[in-house]
């Protein structure tokens, strides 16, 4: 009898601890900044994005510089032409001004949205191949570590090289 329960509770003590060591979740992190920033396609989608932006600088430019022209010369004549012209003259350049805080409004908007555009497929194929290498590992959870990420330790597995080795960089 003595052996039987001895037996016994050999049995449940292995069993509670085998139960403690699943219980226990693998946990890895991973800096996704650093990550896509080092995907090929993020340079490309970077140069994309400075590209379009420089367009609209040189249209904002251009514009604001026909407004300081026009200003220069409506100031210069002023003293030559009616009230009722200088208060069109005015109600000109006011428009004029309305039309390039617009047009920088709406460029702004364009550049946000086609940021969205450009990124998201980057971010979808990070955010895969970190799942894929993380599976493929045994990890159940994958914290971000970058920087104000909320992450307050970060002695774990660090995933970024297996998942650039996935990625091909």
């Amino acid at each position: 009898m003595k052996k039987f329960r001895l037996l016994l509770v050999a049995a449940v003590m292995f069993v509670g601890a085998t139960a403690f060591t699943h219980a226990q979740s693998k946990i890895a992190h991973i800096n996704t900044q650093d990550l896509v920033e080092a995907m090929p396609e993020m340079k490309a989608a970077q140069s994309q994005l400075e590209k379009l932006q420089k367009t609209y600088d040189t249209e904002i430019k251009a514009m604001a510089k026909e407004l300081d022209t026009k200003m220069k010369q409506y100031g210069a004549e002023a003293d030559s032409k009616t009230d009722e012209e200088n208060k069109k003259r005015a109600e000109e350049v006011q428009g004029m001004q309305n039309n390039i805080g617009a047009y920088r409004q709406q460029a702004l908007q364009d550049l946000q949205k086609k940021e969205v555009d450009i990124l998201q497929p980057i971010l979808e194929r990070a955010k895969a191949a970190i799942q894929k290498v993380a599976r493929a590992k045994g990890y159940q959870y994958v914290m971000d570590s970058t920087q104000g990420g909320g992450l307050i330790l970060a002695e774990g597995y660090d995933l970024l090289a297996d998942v650039k080795k996935e990625l091909g960089i």
